[in-house]
């Protein structure tokens, strides 16, 4: 409760709190400090929003028992044109309920009037994805003062995550070849990744030229740390054990960093990319779902937003008319 910034104290003026709303609030208070032993920071954040609740009241020239669910409505209405997020929205309504429920045992009012209220949606947030500059900047990068095991093996996962748009636990479940028990290989030959992705399903991804160049120079010298010889794992620890997604997320992130690039870059991220920058280049919605492995289109449809939002920056930077005042 009370994270936004924005909110109902931006929308109204503070109005002092009657007497008989102050000493309800404050009644309210010690029940959920004393009795049902809140945390200090838990109870602060109520009385936070139960004064603004308050402050909305006697603007509008009601006592609190005398809010109805039409009041809520307005002002969960008024919180959300001012910019506080639904999430921000839920949290002070379900403080609010909690005061009103406790008005109802204590016999002063008759119906709760945020019972049957709900805070608007939050839209999801769109993926992450790195412009095509950086894209290739991170895939192209070398270091030369780096391990030569190290930077073939990096340079390899940087290339298959974004090259075929994997998961990262697709990633690190890669085999060097085909077997009965693996959960998926390379196939450098015919230009393949097979991958068993979410809800055990099977698909095939390609692989492209520099990722397979770049998985060559890493198969030339895996076998170079000697506990990787029986390991079927593609991508090992000098330990010979399989990588953990933890570790692809670490040496990604350092690598990224090495490269020079000023956001923190995971292996989901280079996934986004993959997905937006092909949709951007091909505009094949349904090609995209099948590379990604998506059941459902719907979840594919993200990336029609980060295209349209890449268009209209090549718009406002390109067009004359593009921006106000020009």
């Amino acid at each position: 409760m009370g994270a936004d910034s924005t909110g109902i104290a931006a929308i109204v003026p503070p109005v002092p709190l009657a007497a008989a709303d102050l000493a309800l609030v404050e009644r309210y208070l010690e029940h959920v400090r004393v009795e049902k032993r809140l945390a200090a920071r838990t109870v602060e954040l109520y009385a936070l929003d139960l004064r603004r609740l308050g402050e909305q009241a006697a603007a509008a020239g009601i006592e609190l028992r005398r809010v109805h669910a039409a009041h809520i409505r307005r002002w969960v209405a008024q919180m959300h044109s001012a910019g506080r997020s639904g999430r921000g929205i839920a949290l002070i309504l379900s403080g609010w309920r909690g005061f009103y429920t406790w008005l109802g045992r204590e016999g002063l009012i008759d119906a709760n009037p945020v019972q049957d209220v709900r805070a608007p949606r939050s839209g999801k947030p769109l993926p992450k994805a790195l412009d095509v500059d950086d894209a290739v900047k991170l895939a192209s990068f070398t270091n030369a003062e780096a391990d030569p095991w190290l930077e073939a093996r990096d340079a390899a996962m940087v290339e298959l995550l974004y090259g075929s748009g994997l998961r990262v636990g697709e990633l690190v479940g890669l085999d060097v070849a085909a077997s009965a028990t693996a959960r998926g290989w390379i196939d450098l030959q015919a230009g393949e990744a097979h991958v068993l992705g979410k809800g055990s399903k099977r698909r095939t991804v390609p692989v492209g030229q520099a990722a397979r160049e770049a998985l060559q120079r890493w198969l030339l010298v895996r076998g170079n740390a000697p506990a990787t010889a029986t390991e079927p794992a593609l991508f090992a620890g000098r330990n010979g054990a399989r990588l953990s997604a933890q570790a692809v997320w670490q040496r990604l992130r350092l690598r990224a960093r090495q490269a020079g690039l000023a956001v923190p870059v995971h292996p989901h991220m280079l996934r986004h990319s993959f997905a937006s920058h092909v949709l951007q280049s091909s505009g094949d919605l349904r090609a995209v779902q099948e590379l990604l492995g998506h059941a459902n289109i719907t979840t594919t449809q993200v990336y029609t937003r980060l295209d349209f939002q890449h268009l209209a920056r090549a718009y406002d930077a390109a067009h004359p008319r593009a921006r106000r005042g020009k």
